[in-house]
C-alpha cells in the first residue's frame, strides 16, 4: 500500500506541487495504524504445548496447544511448529487455534507421523495473532526441547483380527498344555466315540481288553530368532516408511504370538557388521524388552555382509531353531553372497525368507511405454525382476521358505508360516 503512493504522488507533484506533502503525510498515517492495530491486538498471557513422550512410527502422534490472551482477540491465532525431519516430512506444520472455554484461552490441535525410529525434537514453537484491523500481527516465539520417543509400530499386534485369533487359539492367553496335535507322546485315555480313529494305540488297547488313544503333545520351547538385514535397501522406504521398519513392526506380530504359543525368540540385527543379538526370551511378559530391542536397530547406508553377520549367528546357536531373515537386495553379486550364506545356515536350521515385493519395479515394467526412454525402463525393470526372481527360486531349491509379499500382509503370511511349521513339528 505504501509503494501505491509513489506514483500518486508524482501525479500531485505534476498538478498541484503545493499539494505534494499528501502522499506522504497519508503514508505515515498507514504506518501510524498499523502500528496502533498492533498494539491493540492483545498480549498473550501464557501458552502450553502438550506433547506425548512417546510414539509408534508411521502413526499419527496428537499434538495440543492451549494459548491465553490478555486482551481482546478478534482474528484467528496460528501456530507454528518446528521438528526434527525423522518426526515428519517438511521439518515444520502451520495449524490454526479456535476458542476455548473463555474469549481469552484458544487451542489447537494438529498430528505428526514420525518416519524413523528413535528420538525426535521439537525445537520451535511460533504463535501469532491479528490485530482488529487485520492491517498488523504480533508474533511470540518459544524455544522447546520437547522429545518424543518413537517405538516400532504395533498397531498389528492390536488389530482385532489377531486378539480374535488369539482368544480362538488354543495356547490363546493363558499358557496350557495342548493336546491332540503334535508328535511329542504326552499319555494315554479310553477311546471315546468322535475321536479319530488314527490315534487309537492297539498294543495297549491289546493289553487291557478295551481301546485306548495316544494323546500328543504340541511342540513347546522352539528357538525363533528373527534377523534382520539393516542395509541400505532396507533403508529404502515403501509407502514413506523404510523397509527396516515394516520388517520390525511384522517380525514383532509374530514374535508376539511365538511368545504365546511356549516357543523362545530372540532378535538379531546386522549390516556391514553384527550390531544386535538379544537373549531369547520366553514368556510373553517378556516382549516389551524386545520392543525396546527392535527400536534401537539403527538405519545403516551400507552394504549388509551376510558371510559375517550369519556364520556370528550361526555359532551363537547352540541348538537347531527357526531363523526368519528379512531382506532385500537389488544387486545380483550381493544376492549371490547372500545365498551362499544361507545354505551354510539351512545345513542345521530351519530358515524362512522374508521379503517385500516390489510394486514399483512391477509398476515400471508393465507401464506402457509412451517414449523411447519409457521403453528402455520397462526393459531394465524387468530384467531387475526376473534376477529377482531367479534368487528367490535358488532360495527355494535350498529348502528355503520364501515369503514375498506386500507389506500390508507379510506380518500375518510369517504367522500362518510359523504355525504351520510348529504344527508339522520340524523345528525341533
Amino acid at each position: 500500500m505504501l509503494a501505491l503512493f509513489a506514483p500518486i504522488a508524482v501525479v500531485i507533484a505534476a498538478i498541484a506541487p503545493q499539494a505534494w506533502l499528501l502522499p506522504p503525510l497519508a503514508g505515515l498515517g498507514l504506518v501510524l495504524l498499523v502500528m496502533v492495530d498492533g498494539l491493540l491486538a492483545g498480549r498473550l498471557a501464557d501458552m502450553t504445548l502438550d506433547v506425548p513422550e512417546d510414539a509408534e512410527i508411521g502413526q499419527p502422534v496428537p499434538i495440543s496447544l492451549l494459548a491465553e490472551f490478555s486482551g481482546h482477540i478478534s482474528g484467528l491465532p496460528e501456530a507454528a511448529l518446528g521438528f526434527e525431519p525423522r518426526l515428519g516430512e517438511s521439518g515444520a506444520a502451520n495449524f490454526p487455534l479456535s476458542p476455548a472455554a473463555t474469549d481469552s484461552i484458544w487451542s489447537g490441535e494438529m498430528q505428526l507421523t514420525p518416519m524413523r525410529r528413535g528420538t525426535g525434537q521439537l525445537h520451535d514453537l511460533w504463535l501469532r495473532w491479528p490485530g482488529p484491523l487485520r492491517l498488523a500481527w504480533r508474533q511470540a516465539h518459544r524455544a522447546l526441547d520437547n522429545e518424543i520417543r518413537i517405538w516400532p509400530d504395533l498397531s498389528p499386534v492390536r488389530s482385532p483380527v489377531l486378539q480374535a485369533f488369539m482368544r480362538d487359539a488354543q495356547f490363546g492367553i493363558v499358557a496350557r498344555r495342548i493336546r491332540g496335535e503334535g508328535t511329542q507322546f504326552e499319555a494315554l485315555s479310553e477311546y471315546e466315540a468322535g475321536m479319530d480313529r488314527r490315534r487309537i494305540d492297539w498294543k495297549a488297547s491289546a493289553r487291557h481288553t478295551r481301546l485306548y488313544a495316544r494323546e500328543n503333545e504340541a511342540e513347546r520351547d522352539n528357538q525363533i530368532v528373527f534377523a534382520f538385514d539393516c542395509g541400505s535397501s532396507m533403508c529404502e522406504p515403501v509407502d514413506r516408511l523404510p523397509r527396516i521398519d515394516r520388517a520390525v513392526s511384522a517380525a514383532l506380530t509374530a514374535a508376539y504370538v511365538a511368545l504365546k504359543g511356549g516357543d523362545k525368540v530372540a532378535l538379531f540385527g546386522f549390516a556391514d557388521k553384527p550390531e544386535l543379538l538379544t537373549p531369547f526370551a520366553t514368556e510373553p511378559r517378556a516382549f516389551h524388552r524386545l520392543q525396546v530391542a527392535a527400536a534401537g536397530l539403527d538405519y545403516h547406508a551400507r552394504e549388509p555382509n551376510f558371510t559375517l553377520a550369519l556364520a556370528t549367528l550361526a555359532a551363537r546357536l547352540k541348538r537347531r531353531s527357526l531363523i526368519v531373515l528379512f531382506s532385500d537386495f537389488t544387486d545380483p553379486t550381493s544376492a549371490e553372497l547372500m545365498v551362499e550364506s544361507v545354505e551354510r545356515l539351512v545345513r542345521h536350521h530351519l530358515v524362512i525368507f522374508v521379503t517385500m515385493e516390489d510394486s514399483e519395479l512391477s509398476a515400471l515394467s508393465r507401464a506402457e511405454p509412451d517414449r523411447l526412454s519409457d521403453l528402455a525402463t520397462a526393459v531394465a525393470a524387468e530384467g531387475l525382476a526376473r534376477q529377482r526372481a531367479l534368487v528367490l527360486q535358488k532360495l527355494r531349491r535350498l529348502g528355503v521358505d520364501v515369503i514375498e509379499a506386500p507389506w500390508q500382509v507379510i506380518g500375518y503370511q510369517l504367522i500362518d508360516r510359523y504355525l504351520a511349521t510348529k504344527r508339522a513339528e520340524a523345528i525341533g
